[in-house]
């Protein structure tokens, strides 16, 4: 129960106007973080004014976990349970693994719990996002490094990783306008931007993956389902087999590819 009196019916009526389709639940959560009457107002104003509602509670909900989130990072969404998923499904007995463009760390932190990996690390190069991650792994002790891609991962793991994860950018430079304003302006358009066709930083991934990868690994990416098929001609070309997973409940399309021993 809230220590401060809050007019309940009000403050909902205020976010289902903003725009807020989840305005009950809102509420309540927007209240339970609040100290104070003064600090519930500026929470509400702050999140009318179209901040997202993670980055004002300072955590996400993802795949029954609370992640840390700060301001401008890129946002666990629900689909990516979907890649999680993909991916534990094909990373085998005691992996080694790395998430790149890691933000919060979200999939690393799911993945430690459901996968008992022998090495796990994580990697982005927005340093607002390696902050928040560290802030999320290092309980694990999970290392997170800055950098682009596997540029700063310890070389020594290369040709060994049994699964690399990415949530990387696959969102068409031209259509970043298009986006919600939560994400447009309140996330890192290195975590949105995708280049031309989306599949830049994907096709970056694929190259390094086939490097990266031990024989029979596996590379997990999240991708549009008009983007499928196209990333699965990068992947065969950098060498690794593609399979696409989609999951119609969660809107998400994933696709995992096999390093050839």
């Amino acid at each position: 129960m809230a220590p401060f009196h809050s007019d309940r019916p009000a403050l909902v009526a205020r976010l289902r106007a903003a725009g807020c389709v989840y305005a009950e639940d809102e509420a309540e959560l927007l209240i339970a973080a609040a100290g104070s009457a003064e600090a519930l107002t500026d929470l509400v104003d702050r999140r009318v004014a179209g901040l997202p509602l993670e980055h004002l509670l300072g955590w996400a909900e993802f795949c029954g976990l609370r992640v840390a989130v700060d301001p401008g990072v890129f946002v666990p969404r629900g689909r990516t349970a979907l890649l999680v998923s993909a991916a534990a499904a094909v990373a085998g007995p005691a992996p080694a693994v790395l998430e790149l463009c890691c933000g919060s760390g979200a999939a690393a932190l799911v993945l430690h719990g459901r996968l008992a990996p022998r090495w796990l690390a994580a990697a982005d190069i927005d340093p607002a996002a390696v902050a928040c991650a560290r802030r999320n792994l290092d309980p694990l002790g999970v290392a997170v490094y800055q950098g682009d891609l596997f540029a700063p991962v310890p070389s020594e793991w290369r040709g060994r990783l049994d699964l690399v994860v990415a949530n990387a950018p696959y969102v068409p430079s031209g259509a970043l306008a298009l986006m919600p304003a939560e994400a447009r302006l309140h996330e890192a358009p290195v975590a949105l931007d995708g280049g031309a066709d989306g599949l830049a930083v994907l096709g970056r991934v694929a190259a390094g993956a086939a490097e990266w990868l031990a024989p029979g690994g596996h590379l997990a990416v999240e991708v549009s389902a008009a983007q499928a098929e196209a990333l699965c001609a990068v992947l065969t070309g950098a060498g690794l087999v593609p399979t696409v997973v989609h999951d119609d409940d969660l809107d998400a399309t994933a696709v995992t590819a096999r390093r050839l021993a």
